[in-house]
Order: C-alpha cells, then sequence, then structure tokens
C-alpha cells in the first residue's frame, strides 16, 4: 500500500495526460463526424443515383469494417504503399490519423441516423409546406430538421457513449491516450514496472466520462419532450 502511495502522483499524472488526449479526440472526432454525417445521409438520399449507390456502397464498407483496420490502413498505408508519409512522425502525427479515421467512420454511422430519422417524418407535412409557399430549404430547417433532432437523439445518444470507449482504438496506432497510460506502467513507464493497478483507475476516468455524457444527453432528451 506504501509503494501504491508513493507512485500514486505519478500514475495521475500520467494519467491525466492520456485522459486529455481522450477529450481531445472525443470532441474532434464530434465536431467533425456530425456535419459530415448530415452530408453522407444527404448524398445517400440523393436523386442522383450514381452518387446515391456511390454513397451507401461508402457506408456500407465502413460500417463492415472493424474501427482498427480502418486505422492501420489510413495510419500506414501512405507511408508503406504510396512512400507518402503524409501524418507526419511523433504524436501530432498519429492523433491526426487517429482524428481522419474516427470522424469518418463515425460520420457513417451519424449518416444512417439522419437517414432514419429524415424519412420517418411523414411526407404530408413536406407537401403542405410546399403549398404554403416555403422552399426545400425552409421545410427542412424549419418543419423537419427540430422533429428529427428529437426522433435521433436516443440513438445518437447511444453512438456518442461508444465513442467515448472507442477511442480506446486509437492505441493501435501508439497514440498515447488513457489506456495507453495506463498499460504503460506494465511495461517500465516512469521507473515503474508491473504495476497493474493502474488499468483500474483508468476504468474509473471512463466511468466519469460516460456517467457525465448520459446524464447531459438525458436531459437533452428531456428538453425535446415538447414534439410529443
Amino acid at each position: 500500500m506504501d509503494l501504491i502511495l508513493q507512485q500514486m502522483p505519478v500514475v495521475l499524472k500520467s494519467l491525466n495526460e492520456g485522459f486529455l488526449q481522450t477529450l481531445k479526440l472525443f470532441f474532434v472526432t464530434g465536431l467533425g463526424a456530425f456535419p459530415l454525417g448530415l452530408v453522407i445521409a444527404f448524398g445517400s438520399m440523393s436523386r442522383f443515383k450514381p452518387l446515391s449507390v456511390l454513397t451507401r456502397f461508402v457506408v456500407w464498407v465502413v460500417r463492415g469494417t472493424p474501427l482498427m483496420i480502418q486505422l492501420l490502413i489510413i495510419y500506414y498505408f501512405p507511408g508503406m504503399v504510396l512512400h507518402n508519409n503524409v501524418w507526419g512522425s511523433g504524436e501530432t502525427g498519429r492523433f491526426t490519423a487517429s482524428a481522419i479515421a474516427f470522424i469518418f467512420n463515425y460520420a457513417c454511422y451519424f449518416s444512417e441516423i439522419y437517414r432514419g430519422g429524415i424519412q420517418s417524418i411523414p411526407r404530408g407535412q413536406q407537401e403542405a409546406g410546399m403549398v404554403l409557399g416555403m422552399t426545400r430549404s425552409q421545410i427542412f430547417f424549419k418543419v423537419t430538421l427540430l422533429q428529427v433532432i428529437k426522433r435521433i437523439v436516443p440513438p445518437m445518444s447511444n453512438e456518442i457513449i461508444t465513442l467515448v470507449k472507442d477511442t480506446a482504438l486509437a492505441r493501435i496506432i501508439a497514440l498515447q491516450e488513457l489506456i495507453w497510460a495506463g498499460q504503460a506502467f506494465l511495461k517500465g513507464s516512469h521507473g515503474i514496472a508491473g504495476a497493474i493497478w493502474p488499468l483500474f483507475f483508468t476504468a474509473v476516468y471512463y466511468l466519469a466520462f460516460t456517467g457525465v455524457m448520459t446524464l447531459v444527453l438525458g436531459r437533452l432528451e428531456k428538453r425535446l419532450d415538447y414534439f410529443r
């Protein structure tokens, strides 16, 4: 116990640094994936058949393959196959590659949620808007969008909670996120070797973060109850 107490400041400092990287990846993914998912959804619903077919094929491939494989391909393919390491070296390059992989992966998942929400709105509402002289964009933003938001919050919440935990997959390309920081003490980080207890602390970080996100998303869902 005395040894653990002595190691605690070093371990917590390292875990905090890893958690900041996890938070950064989470928020960057959200900022990129939410709007990109809507763009992809419009592409999959396009009346231009080649565009909709291509978009749905890409979504099918991304959703049908592991995110870990996508991370490895995106990070290593340019350097090993194209002989052009666009990401550069170091933590910045690994983070950039991870962010792009996560954004595109989650945008494809979000696009299907968006598409389901948009298509669930009765077509009669759109027709009524057109009768009133509204443009398609006015109908979407003033009539459809808020109803879609209400309907997609529950499935989006599940994906967001999953994203919190999926950030750990970035360690496959050696991004020093939370799990990486905790596992490093098994191998001899900061002069500490064979210590497994820091991994249990990483679970506490994830539990706390998912707990906060669950509360926030739950309050958002309640505030949208006026659409009932």
